[in-house]
């Protein structure tokens, strides 16, 4: 495989991880089940906001930043899936004497074809967002992705 291909991958598997761990952590520690659409409407806007303000991004900037948002939105209710807590699903695999090997290959790969299926449509979206960033924009995004706290963290 290519190295910008890896780095693709990984920037949007990054990127996948930093919108999860937003979401599920959004609301402190004494968050229970799935996050209201008002809640996540709210996330959303103040993370969009922030990329938008560390980036001085312009009106067709903040468009595409909001389709990509969009896309990862899809991906992440896929990937979740139809269960009311994710949680118990797992908790069901550990339920009993031994492993359940089978629910827990069939829960990997609901989550593997969830991802694969709305993949294309993240990645293009996150390639026209980036491509859409003048050269200095692009290079605050790599610097920002080298700190060690990640780019969206305060201060």
């Amino acid at each position: 495989m290519k190295p910008w291909i890896k780095k693709t991958l990984a920037g949007i598997f990054g990127v996948s991880i930093a919108v999860g761990g937003l979401t599920a952590c959004s609301s402190g520690h004494h968050h229970r089940g799935p996050m209201s659409a008002e809640k996540m409407a709210e996330v959303r806007g103040k993370v969009v906001e922030r990329v938008s303000s560390k980036l001085d991004l312009n009106d067709a900037q903040k468009l595409k930043l909001n389709v990509l948002a969009d896309k990862m939105e899809v991906q992440r209710t896929a990937f979740i899936g139809k269960a009311a807590d994710p949680r118990a699903e797992m908790q069901a695999i550990v339920a009993g004497a031994t492993f359940d090997r089978v629910r827990a290959q069939t829960l990997l790969e609901e989550k593997t074809r969830a991802v694969q299926a709305n993949s294309p449509e993240v990645i293009s979206a996150l390639a026209d967002f980036y491509d859409s960033l003048n050269p200095d924009q692009q290079q605050k995004v790599r610097e920002l992705m080298q700190r060690r706290k990640g780019w969206m963290a305060r201060g």
